[in-house]
């Protein structure tokens, strides 16, 4: 079999689908990206860069759609090589959105496609508007309308597309959720998982043994994702828990949303307005190795995720897959995966009061602490491990290799079982 991989950023979300298939023999297995990620055995990787970026005169409406058809040229420019060498993809897959898969039709147009859509901007109703509606001004709504070209293009050329969560392939106008199937991309349950018992984690902190502790996780420490909200609700934990120690992961980027129109960061300026938080017991670790974050989550007592309504985290999954007891937002992905006093609590995303709350009653109740926390870790491995996910995988890629038309095949081609 030989299977293409198209992503800006490696085999971003395929990296458990791609190591699988560059494991079996006889596979040759190919991503074209922009920014590689950790090497994959058996992976061959071409790395693509556009000859220019978007800048004025071009309108700002569609200066992210020109830079993705700059990324997208660059990716058909390195597509037609493989072609003139020989390398004829059996299936495709390509990240939709960002323009790599832009053209993948036009080198390969018999190649089977699978396009990956994570999201479809709407200017009210969604992520946007949710921390200030006023922001959305008609230009706002105008520009954020017209990011959806190239996710519409791609959604238009391929065979069949996958959304990872239910939320998410729902934000795409009714007419075209049709072709996409809700397919997530999987979680290491056996790598998260809860530590051994008898194994104490090692966070690489020295904490009392009797401290209480609390995780927060994020790419980037910004609203989209809690973080005002999250140490809002620390600060009056602070006050009511002499014992209580935090450990936030995240650096100080803005990934989703706009920066501040000051200059700070979102810590420096919640630091700024919370001057009675004891730093003591707070720990900004940034970003950590996959190592280390796993066993700050198996040190956890409480895990707390907050989102706008927007894409889901895989932090959230692997969290419950560690077995953490979850606070999480009352929002639209949460409840995609987390069910209310049954795999976790939730809480009002802007209410730091109710935040706290919910994690103190956690705090104060060990047997339903882990009580959640099993059964977070069972539904985790249920509906999102590898061993769960990966068939599910393979089957709808079958379902495109080897469909019927009036009872003749309509491409050769196996895929192992």
């Amino acid at each position: 079999m030989r299977i293409l991989f198209v992503h800006r950023d490696g085999p971003g979300q395929f990296a458990h689908l791609a190591r699988l298939f560059a494991a079996e023999p006889g596979n040759e297995v190919v991503v074209v990206c922009a920014n590689p990620a950790e090497p994959i055995p058996g992976l061959r990787t071409i790395t693509i860069a556009p000859t220019r970026a978007s800048a004025p005169p071009t309108h700002h409406y569609v200066q992210s759609f020109e830079n993705a058809v700059l990324l997208g040229q660059a990716a058909y420019r390195a597509l037609a090589a493989l072609r003139r060498d020989g390398f004829v993809p059996d299936i495709a897959y390509a990240h939709a959105g960002f323009g790599p898969g832009l053209y993948v039709k036009e080198a390969y147009p018999q190649t089977p496609l699978i396009g990956y859509f994570e999201w479809y901007y709407r200017p009210r109703g969604s992520d946007a508007d949710f921390l200030s509606p006023a922001a959305v001004t008609e230009d706002e709504a105008l520009r954020i309308r017209t990011k959806n070209a190239a996710i519409l293009l791609e959604l238009a050329q391929c065979d069949r597309g996958i959304c990872p969560t239910r939320f998410q392939r729902d934000q795409f106008p009714a007419e075209f959720q049709g072709k996409l199937t809700v397919l997530h991309d999987g979680v290491d349950s056996a790598f998260f998982s809860p530590a051994p018992p008898g194994v104490k984690p090692a966070t690489g902190l020295d904490l009392d043994p009797a401290a209480e502790l609390i995780t927060y996780a994020a790419r980037g420490l910004e609203p989209y994702r809690g973080f005002v909200s999250f140490m809002r609700a620390l600060a009056i934990l602070q006050r009511r828990r002499d014992r209580l120690h935090a450990i936030v992961l995240g650096d100080d980027n803005v990934y989703y949303g706009r920066p501040r129109d000051d200059g700070k960061t979102w810590r420096e300026a919640v630091l700024a307005e919370l001057p009675g938080l004891d730093l003591g017991r707070i720990h900004f670790l940034g970003r950590v190795v996959s190592g280390r974050y796993r066993e700050v989550l198996r040190a956890s007592l409480v895990h707390v995720y907050l989102t706008v309504p927007f894409v889901l985290s895989w932090s959230l999954i692997e969290a419950m897959a560690t077995g953490c007891a979850i606070v999480g937002s009352d929002t639209a992905p949460v409840r995609d995966v987390l069910r209310d006093g049954a795999t976790g609590l939730v809480a009002g995303f802007d209410d730091p009061d109710g935040i706290a709350a919910r994690i103190g009653d956690l705090l104060d109740r060990p047997d339903r602490r882990q009580t959640l926390g099993a059964a977070a870790r069972r539904h985790a491995v249920e509906k999102f491990s590898l061993e769960t996910i990966l068939p599910r995988h393979r089957e709808f890629a079958r379902t495109l290799l080897e469909p019927r038309v009036h009872g003749e095949p309509r491409r050769a081609g196996h895929f192992a079982r």
